[in-house]
């Protein structure tokens, strides 16, 4: 098949190739305000994959196969959903998964600054557009680093972290 064409029902109709996201990040650990973006991105996206980055010059509190399984299992009732580990650039990601869109999450001016020119570069090298979501108001201050060092004094870190809901028996 010609990679510009689509590829057609049996009606002969053209259908749309999925919209696939990635949504990269350490996710040292994966937090309510990740799990917000990835929410609220999902009537946006036809699938989103959670690339969990794995950065040797970080010290990371849970390793790659943990945050991976951890991640996982919040979504493991949620098909549209996966989760992979990646070491190199997030358009090699792109790539390899078949996506056209990277999914971020803005807190701050700060982070805009750093994601468009990020974004820029994407679009340049990889033609990867990416879509910001602004953090919504309430999980603004929640971060995987500060939830790390929250972790390391043993404070109770649990408001911070998602939890699966149990899923409703129906009649």
């Amino acid at each position: 098949m010609n990679p510009t064409t689509s590829p057609q029902t049996a009606d002969g109709a053209a259908q749309r190739a999925p919209k696939i996201a990635i949504f990269p990040g350490s996710f040292d650990p994966f937090t309510v305000g990740h799990a917000s973006i990835v929410e609220r991105g999902l009537p946006m996206f036809d699938k989103i994959v959670i690339g969990v980055g794995i950065n040797e010059c970080k010290r990371p509190l849970y390793s790659p196969e943990d945050r991976v399984r951890a991640i996982s299992e919040y979504y493991a009732d949620e098909p549209r959903v996966s989760v992979v580990s990646y070491d190199d650039l997030t358009i090699d990601l792109a790539r390899r998964e078949g996506a056209q869109f990277i999914l971020r999450g803005l807190r701050s001016v700060k982070d805009f600054e750093y994601e468009r020119d990020i974004a820029h570069m994407n679009r340049l090298l990889a033609g990867v557009e990416t879509v910001l979501l602004f953090t919504e108001p309430h999980y603004s201050s929640v971060s995987s680093s500060v939830v790390r060092e929250l972790i390391a004094f043993g404070k109770d870190v649990s408001r911070f972290l998602p939890v699966k809901k149990e899923k409703q028996n129906q009649p």
